[in-house]
C-alpha cells in the first residue's frame, strides 16, 4: 500500500557543478556536429579536472569540424558558465581532444538502408513521468531544486547579486500529506562564493532566492535553512573536484520520484534512444497528465541496438487515473511512432538544441523558440482525450 504521509527529498546541481560542466561541454559536441549535419552522430564524454578538459568517445560527421574548431567551442563553454580562477580557467585549461570514427559496427545496425529502416543506437529501458504536483506537472522537490540554483545562476550572470561562484546545489525535502506536497521542512542550499564572504552573509544572499521559489507558506523553520553547511566553499569546480559526463542523471530527471532508466543523456545524438525515447516518453506522460486522464503517469519504453521499434511499451497511472490503462497503452502507440526514426522526426531532435538542457533539468522546460525541449509540448491532448470520449 502506498503511503500518504511521508516526507520526500531531491536534489539538484547547478551549471558550474563539475560533472555538469562536463554535461555541457559533451552536448555542446553534440551541438556542434549536428549543427553542421544533422545526420552526424555523436557519442562525447568528458573528464573534467584541475584546469584540464579530456574528451573521448567516437563521432561521424562533416570533416569540417575539426579539433580547433572542437576546442574553440568547448572553451567558449566553459567562459560562458563563468570560470575565470587559477585552477580551471577558460582560456587557459588544457583541452586534450581524443574523439574517434564511429564504429562500422554499429553504423550498420543504427543507420537506415534498403528496406531497413532506422534502429535504435542501443538496447535499453527508458522511463518517462509526469504528475500534477506542479504547474510544469513536474514532482515538486525536484523541481524547487532545480528553481533555485537556475535563478541564482541568472543572478550571477546578470551581475544582480555579487559574490555567487559557478559551482552550487541544492536540496528540497517536502512534506507530503494524503500524497500532496503541503511543505518543505528543510532546504540545503551550498554554493561557491568570493574568499571574502562569511558564511552568515551566503546564507543572507541565498534566502531570497529560497522565499522566492517555494509557494507562500511552504519555508522550512530557519534551523532547518542550510547553506554551506561545511562553513565555506571558495574553491569550486573542476578544480575542487573531478566531472564526468552523465554522472547527475536523478538530477537530469525526476530527483528520484520516477524510475530512471539507467542511461545519460548529455553527449549523444537523437539515434541514441537513451536519450530520445526518455524525452518522449516524458511527452507522452505529459500529455496523459494534461488531457486529464491520471495525476500520475509512468511510461516505460524498450528498445533493442539496430530494431526499429520498441520491443514493449508499459504504462501505469499508480491508482489515478480515469481510464483502462490496457487502452491507454493502445492508444499512445496509435498516436505516437515511438520508433527511433518517428521520435527523432516527430520533435525535431536533429536540430543543435542540446547544451541548454545539460543543466537544470532535461524536463519540466518550456519549449522555446530555437525548437529546444520540443518534448514538454502539450499537443497530443486533444488525440488523447478523444480516443477516449
Amino acid at each position: 500500500m502506498n503511503q500518504s504521509n511521508y516526507v520526500f527529498t531531491s536534489e539538484s546541481v547547478s551549471e558550474g557543478h563539475p560533472d555538469k560542466v562536463c554535461d555541457r561541454i559533451s552536448d555542446t559536441i553534440v551541438d556542434l556536429f549536428l549543427g553542421a549535419d544533422p545526420h552526424s552522430r555523436v557519442a562525447c564524454e568528458t573528464l573534467a579536472t584541475t584546469n584540464r578538459l579530456v574528451l573521448a568517445g567516437e563521432v561521424r560527421g562533416p570533416g569540417s569540424i575539426t579539433r580547433d574548431l572542437m576546442e574553440e567551442k568547448v572553451r567558449a563553454a566553459v567562459k560562458d558558465i563563468g570560470y575565470e580562477q587559477d585552477g580551471f580557467h577558460w582560456k587557459n585549461a588544457e583541452v586534450e581532444i581524443l574523439l574517434h570514427e564511429q564504429s562500422g559496427d554499429i553504423a550498420q545496425g543504427v543507420d537506415a538502408a534498403g528496406n531497413k529502416d532506422e534502429g535504435a543506437g542501443d538496447q535499453g529501458i527508458m522511463f518517462g513521468y509526469a504528475c500534477t504536483e506542479t504547474d510544469a506537472l513536474m514532482p515538486a522537490p525536484i523541481h524547487f531544486s532545480h528553481e533555485i540554483l537556475r535563478r541564482m545562476a541568472d543572478a550571477r550572470h546578470s551581475g544582480a547579486v555579487k559574490g555567487f561562484g559557478p559551482d552550487s546545489k541544492s536540496q528540497v525535502t517536502l512534506q507530503y500529506e494524503n500524497g500532496k506536497p503541503v511543505g518543505a521542512t528543510s532546504v540545503v542550499v551550498s554554493t561557491q562564493h568570493d574568499g571574502d564572504l562569511d558564511q552568515v552573509q551566503v546564507r543572507e544572499l541565498v534566502r531570497p532566492f529560497v522565499l522566492d521559489v517555494l509557494p507562500d507558506g511552504w519555508m522550512c523553520p530557519e534551523d532547518q535553512l542550510y547553506v554551506n553547511p561545511t562553513g565555506r566553499f571558495v574553491v569550486g569546480g573542476p578544480d575542487g573536484d573531478a566531472g564526468l559526463t552523465g554522472r547527475k542523471i536523478i538530477v537530469d530527471t525526476y530527483g528520484g520520484a520516477a524510475p530512471h532508466g539507467g542511461g545519460a543523456f548529455s553527449g549523444k545524438d537523437p539515434t541514441k534512444v537513451d536519450r530520445s525515447a526518455a524525452y518522449a516518453a516524458r511527452w507522452v506522460a505529459k500529455n496523459v497528465v494534461a488531457a486529464g486522464l491520471a495525476e500520475k503517469c509512468v511510461i516505460q519504453v524498450a528498445y533493442a541496438i539496430g530494431v526499429s521499434h520498441p520491443l514493449s511499451v508499459y504504462v501505469d497511472d499508480y491508482g489515478t487515473g480515469s481510464v483502462d490503462l490496457v487502452r491507454l497503452g493502445e492508444v499512445i502507440q496509435e498516436v505516437v511512432d515511438l520508433s527511433p526514426r518517428g521520435i527523432r522526426e516527430r520533435l525535431s531532435l536533429s536540430n543543435p538544441i542540446y547544451a541548454r538542457s545539460a543543466a537544470y533539468g532535461h524536463f519540466g522546460r518550456e519549449p522555446d523558440d530555437q525548437g529546444g525541449f520540443t518534448w514538454e509540448r502539450l499537443d497530443l491532448v486533444d488525440d488523447l482525450k478523444g480516443a477516449f470520449s
